[in-house]
């Protein structure tokens, strides 16, 4: 379980980014946070990594306290969260078979890391990895060969070989046309679904907000102005979804199938 306790963000230039952001996030959850870009929502989930010092708050996961962990307990911490990021974040000159590897970096050796060496049963769950993700035609080439869609598979099969128990996913069908992004999010459902793994997702696409989540947390200017379920997020309000997205905002199409125009 993760917990997030008055968690503030204000960064050196002044910006407040989040403000006594609070809420509990249950095993097995798929929750979406949703905003306009600005509203808070990668500060979130890079808070939630420790890649980005709160200025406030506590996060605790599973009763722990990780909101200042260093050095090996930071990094034990991090094997069990999986990050995948809307621009990839791959090494674009690397193998697809190479990019997944790297996701066991963190329960590597110093030396074993500084070579790339693995063991055959890291090689072996790679395999596996990328056969599940259906990429194994693409394991050999590079990453800067692959499509979209390809490359944030990549991704999550990165995410993937660290056994992670929980996976934060910061805008990662924001580059993408809608058939990848279903397809990417399926992804990510199917994880959540069979392997009962922690899904927090950002996403601006309401449509995909209502067919993916199990809730949703609405974000502006850092701070939480919507929560919701499923069902909560399909009966949303116009006087709610301004909340979200400010007074001058229209839903496409006047209803949920789309993003903010």
């Amino acid at each position: 379980m993760l917990k997030i306790n008055n968690l503030t963000k204000i960064y050196d230039d002044g910006t407040v980014a989040l403000k006594n952001v609070s809420f509990t996030v249950t095993d097995g959850e798929f929750l979406v946070i949703i905003g306009l870009s600005g509203s808070g929502k990668s500060t979130l989930l890079r808070c939630i990594n420790r890649l980005i010092e709160p200025t406030e708050g506590k996060i605790s996961w599973n009763g722990k306290d990780i909101t200042h962990i260093k050095g090996e307990e930071l990094r034990c911490y991090r094997r069990e969260i999986g990050m995948i990021f809307q621009h990839f974040n791959l090494v674009r000159r690397s193998s697809v078979l190479k990019n997944v590897m790297a996701g066991r970096l963190g329960y590597a050796k110093t030396m074993q890391s500084l070579f790339g060496k693995f063991s055959e049963e890291d090689k072996e769950k790679a395999l596996h990895v990328i056969d599940r993700l259906e990429i194994e035609e693409q394991i050999h080439k590079r990453a800067d060969e692959l499509s979209g869609g390809q490359q944030q598979r990549v991704g999550i099969a990165r995410a993937l070989m660290q056994d992670p128990k929980m996976i934060l996913a910061d805008e990662p069908v924001a580059s993408l046309d809608p058939v990848l992004a279903h397809s990417i999010l399926s992804n990510l459902e199917k994880l959540n679904q069979e392997d009962k793994m922690t899904v927090i997702c950002s996403l601006h696409y309401l449509d995909l907000v209502q067919r993916y989540a199990t809730r949703v947390i609405g974000l502006r200017e850092g701070v939480i102005v919507y929560e919701g379920t499923k069902k909560d997020i399909k009966a949303m309000t116009d006087t709610q979804f301004k909340e979200i997205y400010g007074q001058e905002a229209e839903r496409v199409g006047g209803g949920l199938e789309g993003t903010i125009a």
